[in-house]
């Protein structure tokens, strides 16, 4: 615990420092890049960005010493799709990967017994060899490149490792998309880590983050390209039983409500942030970060290297292990709307003047990949991050061309979500959903939970947004949902008076447990505590 303490204040310190400071260091002419992405963080599960419940200290003064994005948003609402597009810059209609790496499509849909109305149809299981990679555009121009933590984006079998795409090292990435094999504490059985006797009950953040520091530290005099891919906080999650008193404890404090969960269309969703467990795993993910950050102070490498943070997707509010709620916003994971498009979003760049300034510009993890070259002095390469921008014009104070967001999810999300393309342009975002073909359209200035669909009101600018969607796709030539000629209204429907008669109260006896003072999960807190 006291390691982990020296972590969080060492790492503040330095960060801190970095944003008083009167005089930045000079630009390097080839900067070393840290890249950070945490599995299903959600926009408001960060104290910086609204959170009273959840506790990150690192992750806090990494925003505050950079710029952060209000309006940055994941290219789709589940994994595998939006780190596909983090690494190509396309928007997901057109890479193809736009679903979850894994679920079923077409006819074995009706395997999961869903009962939906639509067949949603294939994609894209893997990165496309054809896609060029910011990690093979860099090492392209020197760079040594390390890849640590949730891959999702294909196997060894189909030749589609972090390997096989620019990263020169390779530690726990593979197909698999959580830590399914040995959980979030060491030993944890991964095919593609080693684990070691003295890290017995290290959590798996901490151990990924040994591992980019053992990188940073090798190639310290080199440039490189250091991307951090959590599983952390994806389910199931896991934590110590320190940290789950820590924040049992705080949930008490705040007050406990009696019921903590309430029906969706589909889903029961959490109302609040209330889960000790989950605030528990978003602190040691954020130890980790401020033991990395320690890491470039130490080696001397704070002044030259950008780091960037981001989410593949918004915070699991509903399905998985229903952990945590988004504030204001609406949904959460595999939804449609805000609370699971929406994400943290942080650019650190050392030599220039930003001190946690913000940005309400509406930008995409698309946009990561060309900014990152123009920061780090390569040139654009649009034909290939052909959805991304540089956000480069924008971090010294200008602007960026005016152009629409756009999203592709012709399935149905394991979280409540329905097959839907969506829009956004300017302040206006429309949702078309393609079980019936309707439209609901939202002025996000005035309306940011999406409680009021204005597409009646707004007929025109409803019609306007849905003829240009409509027209991309097309050029996209993508793939769509469509009716299963087999659909049973009345097994779908008795599915949904389930999930609210068996499920919700199941949930709710499970979240009164947790927040019991005498509750125990298990007799070694899933393999942290080393002395059972």
């Amino acid at each position: 615990m006291r390691r982990r303490t020296v972590y969080i204040f060492s790492a503040i310190a330095f960060l801190l420092a970095a944003c008083k400071t009167k005089d930045q260091p000079a630009k390097p002419t080839k900067p070393n890049i840290l890249f950070i992405v945490v599995d299903d963080l959600g926009y408001a599960d960060l104290s910086v960005m609204g959170s009273e419940y959840y506790e990150t200290p690192n992750i806090d003064a990494l925003a505050n010493s950079g710029t952060i994005f209000t309006n940055g948003y994941a290219t789709c609402a589940v994994c595998s799709p939006s780190r596909a597009s983090l690494l190509n810059g396309q928007f997901t209609a057109r890479h193809g990967i736009t679903q979850f790496d894994g679920a079923p499509s077409g006819l074995e849909w009706r395997n999961k017994n869903r009962h939906t109305k639509l067949l949603p149809p294939e994609y894209k299981h893997h990165l496309d060899q054809n896609d060029v990679t910011l990690p093979e555009v860099l090492k392209e121009n020197g760079y040594a490149t390390f890849f640590a933590g949730k891959w999702h984006l294909g196997s060894a079998a189909e030749n589609s490792l972090p390997t096989d795409h620019g990263f020169d090292i390779n530690q726990g990435g593979y197909e698999r998309g959580g830590p399914y094999s040995g959980g979030y504490f060491s030993p944890f059985n991964n095919p593609y880590l080693t684990d070691y006797p003295e890290e017995k009950g290290m959590s798996f953040s901490m151990k990924l983050a040994k591992e980019t520091s053992k990188f940073i530290e090798k190639n310290k005099d080199t440039t490189f390209l250091a991307y951090l891919s959590f599983y952390t906080v994806h389910a199931p999650i896991q934590t110590t039983k320190e940290k789950w008193k820590k924040y049992r404890d705080k949930a008490e404090k705040m007050g406990i409500a009696e019921n903590g969960f309430e029906m969706a269309r589909e889903l029961p969703v959490r109302k609040y942030q209330d889960n000790p467990v989950y605030a528990g795993l978003i602190e040691q993910v954020d130890e980790a970060i401020g033991s990395v950050i320690q890491t470039l102070k130490i080696n001397g490498l704070d002044k030259n290297t950008i780091i960037v943070f981001t989410s593949d997707n918004g915070g699991v509010t509903s399905g998985d292990d229903f952990s945590t709620n988004q504030l204001t916003l609406k949904g959460g994971k595999g939804y449609q709307f805000e609370g699971g498009l929406r994400v943290p979003y942080f650019i650190y760049v050392p030599w220039m003047q930003q001190n946690g300034s913000k940005i309400d510009e509406p930008v995409s993890g698309a946009d990561l990949f060309p900014t990152l070259l123009d920061l780090a002095n390569i040139p654009l390469r649009p034909q290939n991050h052909a959805d991304g921008l540089s956000l480069k014009p924008l971090l010294n104070g200008g602007k960026i061309p005016d152009r629409p967001l756009y999203w592709h999810y012709p399935h149905y999300g394991n979280q409540g979500g329905e097959p839907v393309s969506i829009m956004r342009k300017d302040h206006w975002k429309l949702i078309h959903y393609w079980e019936d073909n309707r439209v609901e359209l939202y002025d996000l200035n005035t309306d940011l939970g999406e409680t009021n669909d204005v597409s009646a009101t707004h007929k025109e600018k409803a019609s306007d947004m849905k003829k240009q969607l409509m027209d991309w796709l097309e050029s996209m030539n993508t793939q769509y949902a469509k009716e299963d000629p087999e659909w049973d209204e009345d097994a779908w429907n008795q599915r949904l008076e389930n999930n609210k008669s068996k499920l919700m109260p199941r949930l709710e006896a499970q979240r009164k447990k947790m927040l019991s003072p005498d509750w125990k999960p298990n007799d070694d807190w899933w393999g942290s505590d080393v002395n059972k």
